[in-house]
């Protein structure tokens, strides 16, 4: 394991200090480049995200035009869950996307190692080490990257979101009484009204009430699309 590194990038106090941390950890892990992103998930608008990267300005500006990448599949495994993916030429290939790792090949985008934190109140960090050459053979040695890779994430998300995060608009999360997010909560579980007026020791007409006003605080049309705005914002959980 990687010794230092994980606890100094919390004393980064600017963008450039957080950036230099990160590149210096990519480069002991034995990766050239770096993306480390904070995300911040807003109720009723767009994400927001903040990024810094050492890629090649070239690649940047390339990536930064590429119709697809809202179908990149390290983005989108990334943005479903927390458990790190290994990717390479295959992850393209497999998906009919092989143009577009042949375009990032070119500049030192041939394999890496990717993954997000999914943290309270809709907020994200998601960092990415990428390399020209293929990993090493041995598995053991791969494991090792990837749990550093984890660990200094941990520690690195801490100083993203201190750093880069406030540049952006503060979040504003609606108000929902204890009530209704207990109720979003049960119905999250898979109960009815009439299930959850049980649970909670109210009516079942009490308990649509809680639901359909947490539905309209969160700008949903239905229940369902409620519980996931609420689970997405960090609400529930």
């Amino acid at each position: 394991m990687l010794q230092g590194g994980f606890t100094s990038v919390l004393q980064a106090k600017t963008r450039e200090e957080f950036l230099a941390e990160v590149v210096g950890f990519t480069q002991r892990l034995g990766f050239e480049t770096v993306t480390a992103t904070a995300v911040v998930d807003h109720f009723q608008a767009e994400s927001d995200f903040v990024w810094v990267n050492n890629a090649p300005p070239a690649y940047r500006a390339l990536s930064e035009s590429l119709e697809d990448g809202r179908r990149d599949p390290v983005a989108q495994h990334c943005k479903r869950a927390s458990v790190p993916i290994i990717w390479n030429q295959d992850t393209y290939t497999g998906l009919g996307l092989g143009p577009r790792w042949e375009m990032q090949a070119r500049f030192g985008y041939r394999t890496g190692i990717a993954l997000a934190l999914h943290l309270p109140e809709g907020r994200h960090f998601f960092i990415g080490v990428d390399r020209d050459q293929p990993l090493p053979p041995s598995s053991a040695e791969v494991t090792r990257m990837v749990a550093d890779l984890q660990l200094f994430a941990v520690h690195a998300q801490d100083s993203a979101l201190r750093v880069l995060v406030p540049a952006l608009p503060q979040v504003d999360f609606p108000a929902l009484t204890p009530r209704e997010l207990e109720s979003l909560r049960w119905t999250m579980e898979g109960k009815t009204a009439w299930e959850v007026g049980n649970i909670l020791g109210i009516s079942e007409r009490t308990a649509v009430l809680h639901i359909n006003n947490a539905t309209h605080k969160l700008g949903c049309v239905n229940k369902h699309q409620a519980v996931l705005k609420a689970l997405r914002v960090g609400l529930i959980r």
